[in-house]
């Protein structure tokens, strides 16, 4: 994929995952945080709000988790 493609699928993906609730959201993460690695090694700085929203996304994939931990 070149720049713009990675730059356009990030993009998309935002969206989705905004528009997404639940177990939506947390089956995007894994191909969200793969764009964004691909930019971060085409050396392309990527916006901060995908950073925070990958962050938040691998916080509710763990969360998930734990709650489906037998006690």
């Amino acid at each position: 994929m070149s720049k713009t493609e990675l730059i356009a699928a990030a993009a998309k993906l935002e969206e989705r995952i905004a528009a997404a609730t639940g177990a939506t959201r947390i089956s995007l993460q894994p191909e969200f945080d793969r764009v964004i690695h691909l930019l971060q090694s085409a050396g392309e700085q990527v916006p901060s709000r995908y950073l925070r929203l990958n962050e938040t996304l691998t916080e509710e994939v763990a969360e998930e988790r734990f709650d489906n931990m037998p006690v």
